[in-house]
């Protein structure tokens, strides 16, 4: 470990062995950190162990750090617990920070709790999911209280960047703000469009495309799990969602009257958010622009796609595939810097590939 890693050398203990927690523990592994863990599953603890994420804790460890892991409903009553009966330093990964805060504050050995919620994930669950990489380059929101001490506010910063994480220091009521505009917003949104397919006839499903897929593709998560995280998170929530019924009224109206012109500056909004998001490594947005590709739905042709792209020396920002069942072709969008388009369109045509401007 570096010395821009930071003070973190170890035991970590983890709560919760899921995708989450043990994908932290993998992280840690690989930078050389032991891991304990501790799942009140039996069988995530043995399949997370099984992984490399970590071993059994047992009562003589003394970690320095507490990462808890848990589901939304439990935060509060496990950081509380881990505060008490440990002196070591305690962080949790929830998706809330005002909720579990409130529930600690004023404890004994308050001070030694920072919250902190990587932004990764997955719409899969367990540690089956994890990965070593899931928090690669990642964002990783430190949310530091009043009386949090800042030995462990750095520590808890170390655990991102050893994870791979990016540290962002918030308050936890902007972080629970942000998140409901950037994650928790989003997701109910995509449940509503994926509801209205659960019941649609076949032959309109059959006519079903990347963009749908898209929209809805979060929408897949565990309902249980989002349930306890968007009513942690109510307040914030609920004032985006009122927001977003009075666009959509506008919408509808819009739409009902035939009014072009309205519904054309409902749209232009959704262009300006587009192109608020942040770019690759967090900068600012750049110029871009989609090269779409047919390619043929045979083992390795994905795999001759990129290295003939590699060897056209454009760096590819981003990938869509587009592949229904049943079709021989998918069309596969690669997302590059405007300037270098022409020049990957011509590179792979001359290769022999059907390209689509």
């Amino acid at each position: 470990m570096s010395e821009a890693d930071g003070p973190l050398t170890g035991p970590v203990e983890i709560i919760g062995a899921g995708l989450v927690g043990t994908s932290i523990g993998l992280a840690l592994g690989r930078a050389g950190i032991e891991v304990l863990l501790s799942d009140a599953s039996a069988d995530h603890l043995r399949t997370a162990s099984g992984l490399g994420a970590g071993r059994p804790v047992t009562p003589d460890d003394r970690p320095q750090l507490v990462v808890v892991a848990v589901p939304p409903d439990h935060l509060g009553a496990v950081i509380a617990s881990a505060l008490r009966t440990s002196d070591a330093v305690v962080t949790d990964v929830g998706s809330v920070k005002s909720g579990p805060l409130a529930a600690v504050a004023g404890a004994p050995g308050v001070g030694r709790y920072v919250g902190g919620h990587p932004m990764a994930g997955s719409e899969r669950s367990g540690p089956l999911a994890a990965s070593a990489a899931l928090f690669d380059g990642r964002p990783w929101a430190v949310t530091p209280h009043d009386t949090s001490d800042p030995r462990a506010v750095a520590l808890v910063e170390a655990l991102a960047r050893v994870c791979g994480g990016v540290p962002v220091r918030l308050t936890p009521l902007e972080h629970d703000r942000a998140v409901a505009r950037t994650s928790h917003l989003p997701h109910l949104l995509a449940a509503l469009v994926a509801g209205r397919l659960a019941d649609a006839p076949a032959d309109h499903l059959a006519l079903s495309g990347q963009g749908v897929r898209d929209v809805t593709r979060v929408a897949a998560g565990d309902p249980a799990l989002y349930g306890q995280i968007v009513s942690a998170n109510s307040e914030a929530v609920l004032a985006l969602l009122t927001e977003v019924r009075e666009r959509l009224d506008a919408m509808i109206s819009a739409v009902g009257a035939a009014d072009r012109d309205a519904l054309e500056g409902v749209l232009r909004e959704g262009v300006a958010g587009t192109a608020a998001i942040p770019g690759k490594h967090g900068g600012p947005t750049r110029p871009m622009r989609s090269v779409f590709v047919s390619v043929p739905d045979h083992p390795g042709e994905l795999a001759r796609l990129f290295a003939d792209a590699g060897a056209s020396e454009v760096n590819i920002e981003d990938v869509h595939i587009d592949h229904d069942p049943g079709r021989p072709v998918g069309l596969v969008e690669l997302l590059v810097e405007e300037g270098r388009a022409e020049h990957l369109l011509a590179s792979l045509e001359s290769r022999g590939w059907v390209t689509h401007r």
